[in-house]
């Protein structure tokens, strides 16, 4: 492997001019895709598999048309303290206000309150239902305008006005001032590492062009723009921190002396190789999120996974041709004039090989203090809820969780989260008998406020009511709710001879949860199965992966108890913009797993590589963490600030599961790279010595050698006059 890249290196440093044309032309071809390519299909959400998911296809087939993919909107009015809806004026301007919007040139229907039983039983509320000819993402701005322009008149009439549903839906969130922060921030840990402008200025180059070609792809793909966000927040994280190590294992090869073109080679040649196989566990991780089993989440893991292939390949093709462009520049200016003496480089030790030398010193002190600290952050994982939230987690300023509010006091909390059941009567020897059964069953069920009559389809054979809870969609109550009604229907189909199937959007909430929670344990099992396999073929050792993979499940643990101490229990959520606390976002445990495992082995490949390294090339096992760590702690430090730094830009946006997955990720990243890889790693290599790097001697022979420390590319160069061998040293060696 170090060969390889070695030579991948040279050559596109030699032929720089061919390899920065062809990104060029490569990005110019996925940027013209992207514009031509038709518009991404709206599939809605699926979960194969369940019953929500059944009965939804069931209603499909029995009621053509019935399920239309237009969007949808809920105007919700509110009369003034005291008064009701149905008084003459006020009900006089909610027919209006309903008028003005069913007259637009993309609405299929506007209902009345008054005519559709749409008013609450004090008359102080009442909602009027608009659907449309076109999915949200097609209506027309006119069309987004007439609508809000219709409230706004009924605002002016003296109600409370407002509305909810797909129409008013803001698209997924691509960024904002605070991911332009993340970014800044990115730039000035790159200039205080570096301490030199074009050396910053690279990795945040090749990571956007990585980034831009990667979203080009996903959008000329046709997939949904909901993966953007992942591919976003990964391409440009992974990106930065991938050019970030090349770049440094080439300054550290220049000051050792060795000229331009045989310091790229060498970079991308050790640093590459751990590159290769950092971006391999990251991929492991994302397209392992498919075990799951939601096509949502699918699409995600494989639309970032792709991002972060191409974000390798640009770091181990573009960047050596840039550092081609630029070979001195990217130099501290103190060295490049190559005379610096060599006192003044070893007159300080790196502040990487005092903390080494720190914890090597209280192995235990420091093993034990960790895992009890991240231990008790992740107390409060204990308490882990799950759900997928709608309008109720929106913020209080807009007007969906306005509009979910007013319909809660108005008909209950429950009217927000009604329950669609399915009532197959086909093999029923009296269809209508055994839908009013069923029905009847319904009306009996405890936590059952509302049953609305049984609508049959064409054939008569299979009807659909709506149940609706008296507690609210995300309730521990609803789901019991839905479980008890599913419980149910085994004996309505023995008594009447029809199924029953629950779905409708609580439901199907509810069967996510529960799917995506049965699929941890397979997708740990397959995801951290194969990391080991992975890093035991690149550390050449059984205990140092095993060693990895516990270190990345008290990370994600705690990051886990920050997310439930926010987000549930409500701590700091004021300070972070969490406006409303509930249970987590249902998909948070199965994607921070598989995306927290990808960067933490990026971290640990990147850090015991040059641990191995120093080991291999004849080091005692605590000297040898001493060296790695002075050659890549503080790189590691500033690819984890950076990462830091972006994913929290995440929680500045308003859109709940973004704003949660940026806490987690950076939450994550800061435990595991400071804590874990930081603290835990040199203790725990400390504590074991040798052994640490034992591995039996029949799985020697059965996995393959990479060489990622380059220890036979050492050899080689060495060995053969023909290639540029070790030079003399101009300058002694630099910390960068």
């Amino acid at each position: 492997m170090a060969s390889l890249l070695y030579r991948l290196g040279r050559l596109s440093f030699r032929r720089r001019r061919y390899f920065a044309l062809l990104w060029v032309v490569l990005l110019g071809a996925c940027a013209f895709a992207a514009v031509n390519a038709p518009e991404a299909e709206d599939k809605g959400f699926t979960v194969p598999g369940t019953e929500s998911q059944k009965a939804f296809d069931l209603l499909d087939e029995r009621f053509p048309g019935g399920n239309s993919e237009g969007a949808d909107a809920r105007i919700v009015f509110a009369a003034p303290d005291g008064q009701k809806v149905t008084a003459g004026d006020t009900k006089a301007a909610v027919e209006k206000v309903v008028d003005e919007v069913s007259g637009g040139s993309q609405v299929k229907e506007a209902l009345s309150p008054f005519k559709d039983d749409a008013v609450s039983k004090d008359g102080s509320t009442a909602y009027s239902s608009i659907t449309y000819d076109v999915p949200s993402e097609k209506l027309t701005e006119g069309t987004k305008k007439a609508l809000m322009d219709a409230v706004e008149d009924g605002r002016d009439a003296g109600m409370t006005v407002e509305v909810g549903g797909s129409a008013v839906d803001a698209g997924p969130e691509f960024g904002g001032v605070t991911e332009l922060i993340g970014i800044g921030v990115a730039a000035l840990v790159l200039l205080i590492t570096f301490r030199a402008l074009v050396a910053a200025g690279l990795p945040l180059v090749t990571a956007l062009v990585g980034l831009g070609a990667g979203i080009c792809a996903i959008m000329a793909l046709g997939l949904p723009t909901t993966t953007i966000t992942l591919a976003l927040m990964l391409g440009l994280a992974v990106g930065i921190d991938y050019a970030l190590f090349i770049v440094s294992r080439y300054r550290a090869e220049r000051a050792e002396g060795r000229p331009a073109e045989e310091a790229v080679g060498r970079a991308v040649g050790t640093a590459g190789s751990a590159v290769v196989f950092a971006g391999a566990t990251v991929v492991i991780a994302l397209a392992g999120l498919s075990v799951a089993g939601v096509p949502m989440l699918t699409e995600m893991g494989l639309a970032a996974a792709g991002t972060v292939v191409i974000g390798v390949l640009v770091a181990l093709t573009l960047l050596p041709a840039l550092l081609g462009f630029f070979p001195k520049a990217v130099l501290p200016r103190a060295h490049r004039a190559a005379r610096q003496p060599a006192a003044a480089a070893k007159a300080k030790e790196a502040a990487g090989s005092r903390w080494a030398r720190f914890v090597i010193r209280r192995p235990v002190a420091s093993l034990l203090l960790s895992v009890v600290g991240l231990g008790v952050v992740a107390v409060p994982a204990m308490d882990l809820q799950l759900s997928l939230p709608g309008d109720e987690a929106q913020p209080t300023s807009t007007t969906q969780r306005r509009a979910y509010d007013a319909l809660a006091d108005g008909f209950g909390p429950g009217f927000n989260g009604p329950l669609t059941v399915a009532i197959d009567a086909k093999k029923a020897d009296d269809p209508k008998a055994a839908v009013a059964q069923a029905t009847k069953t319904l009306k009996a069920t405890d936590g059952v406020v509302d049953v609305s009559p049984a609508m049959f389809n064409k054939a008569g054979d299979t009807a659909m009511v709506s149940a609706v809870p008296s507690t609210g969609p995300s309730a521990t109550a609803t789901k019991n709710l839905v479980k008890t009604i599913r419980d149910e229907a085994d004996k309505v189909e023995a008594d009447a001879g029809a199924s029953m199937l629950v779905t409708g959007q609580t439901a199907m909430n509810i069967d996510v949860s529960n799917k995506v929670t049965a699929a941890l344990i397979p997708y740990l099992a397959v995801v951290v199965g194969l990391a080991v396999l992975l890093l035991m073929i690149v550390f050449r050792s059984v205990l140092v992966p095993l060693k990895a993979a516990l270190g990345f499940l008290l990370s994600v643990a705690a990051a886990f108890g920050v997310i439930v101490a926010v987000f549930q229990w409500g701590w700091l959520a004021d300070l972070l913009g969490v406006t409303q606390t509930g249970p987590v976002m249902s998909m948070m445990p199965i994607f921070l797993i598989g995306v927290v495992f990808g960067l933490a082995m990026d971290y640990e490949v990147f850090l015991v590589t040059r641990i191995r390294e120093a080991y291999v090339h004849g080091e005692r096992p605590s000297q040898a963490i001493v060296t790695g760590f002075r050659h890549s702690a503080r790189v590691v430090v500033a690819a984890a600030v950076i990462m830091i730094a972006v994913f929290a830009g995440f929680i500045g946006m308003t859109d709940s599961m973004i704003k949660m997955m940026g806490l987690g990720l950076a939450a994550a990243v800061f435990f595991d790279a400071f804590i874990v890889r930081m603290t835990i790693v040199p203790a725990a290599l400390a504590l074991l010595g040798r052994t640490a790097w034992w591995l039996p001697r029949g799985l020697s022979k059965v996995l393959p050698d990479v060489d990622v420390e380059g220890e036979k590319l050492t050899r080689r160069l060495i060995a053969d006059p023909a290639l540029p061998a070790q030079t003399t040293p101009r300058e002694e060696p630099v910390d960068v």
